[in-house]
Formats: structure tokens, sequence, C-alpha cells
């Protein structure tokens, strides 16, 4: 199955990386041309020139794009070249209309959608670690599954198109919560004079274990932040959050309080840093410096 991935930035990359090692990658291509390059370097792929030379032949074309603008005009071209009966699937976290807008314009056109955001972060994509949920045709997504086995490690159908974005709703708002509370429970610990990296041990092996602390705990306790899911991504995934809520006017304090503090992240100028820079708000609350 010819595959394409639209969009090399954090996720995109490992995807496209791991589809070329099995095979199935046949180009790739990214908006910003110096980004695209370093990870057809970094993997030893092939870039196309085009968009529509990178799909116009695809069997099926894995999009990972940061907004719901960039989704739209993606498939805008996409609908234009790609052969009736192709697949179009989609890993980028926008909101539950844009999915269902996009796929019914790639299904006037003969085309099949399928709403598939991630979770697992960089590492995940880069391990073929992540896992997928998906809305969509079922006997569509069983098509594409011995590609998709290539990029993750489980792959599960939702429903219908837009399931899949109601699904990662719930994930971002769960890593909300966690983000809070790993992120003060350390900063409480190191406060204490603990030996952090015997609290990250001990604790990720009992009852409070959990991937972000076991994958985060050692480096934001020692003030490094380097990105694998970025602060204003996650800031942006909130916010469609916080609208889906809205509709039910229905307010979570997880969510409204960690968007505040994201904002105030960005505004001091961390917005592209690991959302465990949560941790810089938290240790001052201890009268201590990050």
């Amino acid at each position: 199955m010819k595959t394409t991935v639209i969009g090399l930035g954090a996720m995109g990359a490992g995807m496209a990386g791991n589809l070329f090692r099995a095979g199935y990658l046949s180009q790739a291509w990214n908006r910003t041309a110096e980004r695209g390059q370093a990870a057809a370097q970094a993997h030893g792929f092939a870039l196309a020139d085009s968009l529509e030379q990178a799909a116009a032949q695809a069997d099926l074309v894995i999009t990972s794009v940061a907004a719901d603008s960039d989704l739209i005009e993606v498939c805008e071209r996409l609908a234009r070249v790609m052969n009736a009966g192709s697949v179009v699937l989609d890993t980028s976290t926008v909101s539950i209309d844009t999915a269902r807008q996009v796929g019914e314009r790639l299904e006037a056109h003969g085309l099949h959608f399928l709403d598939s955001p991630v979770s697992g972060g960089k590492e995940g994509a880069e391990k073929a670690t992540m896992v997928m949920m998906v809305g969509g045709d079922a006997a569509v997504l069983e098509q594409i599954m011995p590609v998709l086995a290539t990029i993750s490690r489980k792959v599960v159908h939702m429903g219908a198109v837009g399931s899949g974005q109601a699904t990662k709703a719930v994930n971002q708002i769960m890593c909300a919560g966690i983000n809070q509370a790993v992120t003060e429970a350390l900063a409480f610990g190191q406060h204490q004079d603990l030996d952090m990296d015997k609290v990250v041990d001990v604790v990720s092996s009992g009852a409070a274990g959990n991937w972000f602390v076991e994958h985060r705990g050692r480096s934001m306790t020692s003030g490094t932040f380097a990105p694998g899911f970025r602060v204003a991504l996650h800031h942006k995934d909130l916010k469609i959050c916080q609208s889906m809520l809205a509709a039910d006017d229905v307010q979570l304090p997880i969510v409204e309080m960690t968007l505040v503090h994201y904002e105030r992240l960005m505004a001091a100028g961390h917005g592209d840093e690991d959302i465990s820079a949560l941790y810089r708000i938290k240790r001052p609350l201890f009268g201590d410096d990050v």
C-alpha cells in the first residue's frame, strides 16, 4: 500500500521514518521545507516537491498538522488530486466539527476519511508505540491495519467520524490532571530535600505510577524541559475541550486551571517547552527556584 505522510513535525517525522523502514512510505511532504529536509535526512526517506506530488498516487495519506485550519487546507488540496477509493487518515488533534467537515468534503470526492488522533508523544511516534483512537468506517480501517501496525502498538475503532477526536479530548483532559498532580507532588518532594531519583523510582513502582512521572519526573526535577509534547499544543487541545464543554454549559476545574497556567508559561516564553514545564509554576509555590 503506497503511503504518504503530510506534516513532518515531532509526530509526523517519527511515523514517516517507521513507515519507510517497513517499506510502506512512498513519499513525504512538509509545508516548511527546512523541517522536512531535516526529517528526511534523519530517516533516509524521499521528500516530494509538493503536497500534490506526494499524494497523487498514494493509496493512503497520513496527515499530522498543528491546527484545524491547516487540516482543512491540506484536505482541500488532497481532494483535488487523490484517486477515488484512497484513504486519508488524520492523526492531528482538531475539533469534532472540523473532523466531520473534512470527512464530508473528502467523501464527496470518493475518498475515505478516518479521524485518528494519537497518544504517546514524540517518543511514541519514534518507537512505534503510539495508541490510535479512530473514528470512521471500520471496514476501511481494517484495510489499512497492516500499515498502522508499523507505527503504533494499539489501534482502537471508536465509532463514526468524530469519535476519535472525542476520545482524544478525554485523553487530553486526563493528561492535564496528571501533569498538575505530578508537578505539584514532585515540587513538594524536592522542597523536602529528598533524593528525587529515588522518589521517581519508588512512586513509579506503586499506586501513583504513571507514564508521565516515569518519563518526565527526572528531567523536570533537574530543570530540563526538552519538548516531547509542547505546552502550546496542549493549550490548543485544551481550548478545543473547553469549547466542547461550553456547549453543555460545563466548566472543568482541571481544564480551566491548566489553561491559565499554560498561558502564563507561554507569556514567559516557555510555549515550545514540554508540558512538564508546568514545574516552573509549582516550584515557586514553595519559595524555590527552578
